[in-house]
């Protein structure tokens, strides 16, 4: 299919349709994300669809080049309906696209992430669980402006301060205070609890009506 042909507009348009199905009846829904309605709601969200059946990192990078440059961009996705890869492969490939971006001149712009259909729950533990929190309709790399993601993660830091008085704290309780954990790490345990409480079974109902949306909505592209 040509640039210019109706059908390829046509399946565009429906691979992004089903990923917003996504983004929005689990990662929004479930509160999977906290930055995730805000941005999308303010119009600082945009997705790429990316035919290619074998991306590589000189195919991907002009996309990214072209997020990057869009200040008014804060959320990217690179939504690639046609990629064969497994999980683990495509986890490669997005770690090979962000160090080639990061050696750019200019360096990091763009902290990317990768997304993939092939999931399976696993509850052992809250890193574990993350896959499935990622099951995207597609293969997808999720960009998220740097300097975004470091002033939200300052204003998580900020919120989670607790104010004492240093005259009523003795030495060994001061050592003995556990920091706040990274943002990653609460979000990934807020996840797992949220996951445990709705139950994996009806999340997986979600995540399957998705995908059967995608396989009838333009599974012949595949």
């Amino acid at each position: 299919m040509s640039q210019d042909d109706p059908q390829l507009h046509q399946a565009m348009s429906e691979v992004v349709r089903v990923y917003r199905r996504y983004a929005e009846e689990v990662v929004e829904a479930l509160g999977y994300c906290p930055y995730a309605a805000r941005c999308r709601l303010e119009g600082h969200t945009r997705e790429v669809v990316v035919f290619d059946a074998e991306p590589t990192v000189a195919s991907l990078l002009p996309v990214v080049h072209e997020l990057a440059k869009d200040t008014n961009v804060e959320v990217g996705l690179i939504l690639l309906p046609r990629a064969r890869a497994d999980r683990l492969t495509h986890a490669r490939l997005v770690e090979q696209v962000r160090r080639a971006h990061q050696d750019e001149p200019g360096g990091l712009v763009m902290a990317m992430e990768g997304f993939h259909p092939e999931a399976t729950v696993d509850m052992s533990n809250p890193e574990k669980l993350i896959p499935f929190v990622r099951r995207t309709p597609d293969a997808t790399i999720q960009l998220v402006r740097l300097s975004v993601l470091n002033q939200f993660r300052r204003g998580a830091q900020d919120n989670g301060t607790a104010f004492f008085d240093p005259t009523k704290m003795t030495v060994d309780a001061f050592l003995n205070t556990t920091p706040p954990k990274p943002l990653h790490v609460r979000i990934a345990e807020a996840n797992f609890e949220t996951t445990k409480q709705r139950t994996p079974a009806l999340i997986e109902a979600i995540y399957e009506n998705i995908l059967r949306d995608r396989d009838a909505s333009y599974g012949s592209l595949r």
